[in-house]
């Protein structure tokens, strides 16, 4: 067993843990690490098992995919971790991004990369956020409860559909579904 830190400051991961009420297991611990680390990309459970695996840190703990599933799970439901749901109803989990109640942001259909917008955006994230607001403060007053908003502009980034052109893979140029 790896032995513990002995500095006076304390881990920032295991800090996050207990503020949010969760045990300071070395799989929570090593889960977290990693989105933290990659927080611009968005894994479904079994890409993250796969990453977590080839990543060969595994602190002598193997993380099956049912104990990795419930520790998501635990995870998203305490807000350290962002679940959203893609095109193709698939679950993507990642590090909360700090603003993430109003960031809008494209999500790459190819390569999973979330980029916020609200840089792109400049003006118009102000009234977007406006208008999110109006909108849950009536869903409120009508009695709905838990309310969260996302925008997601979806499709292939820049470097996928020049990478798509170069290489053309029906595997990596997936494009957006039509709706």
């Amino acid at each position: 067993m790896p032995a513990r830190q002995t500095s006076s400051a304390p881990d920032p991961i295991d800090a996050l843990l207990s503020a949010h009420g969760l045990r300071r297991t070395v799989a929570a611990r090593r889960v977290l690490g990693w989105l933290l680390a990659h927080p611009d990309t968005s894994y479904t459970h079994p890409q993250l098992q796969i990453a977590l695996q080839a990543d060969g840190s595994t602190d002598g703990v193997a993380l099956d995919r049912v104990t990795l599933y419930r520790l998501i799970d635990r995870l998203t439901q305490v807000g350290l971790l962002l679940c959203r749901v893609d095109a193709r109803r698939v679950r993507r989990y990642q590090a909360m991004p700090i603003s993430v109640h109003a960031l809008p942001h494209f999500e790459c259909q190819s390569c999973h990369r979330d980029s916020p917008l609200s840089g792109t955006l400049q003006g118009n994230a102000q009234d977007l956020e406006v208008a999110a607001q109006s909108a849950l403060q009536a869903l409120k007053a009508l009695g709905y409860q838990g309310l969260s908003w996302d925008l997601a502009v979806r499709g292939v980034c820049a470097d996928c559909a020049t990478a798509c052109a170069i290489t053309p893979r029906a595997d990596a140029c997936t494009g957006p579904v039509a709706v």
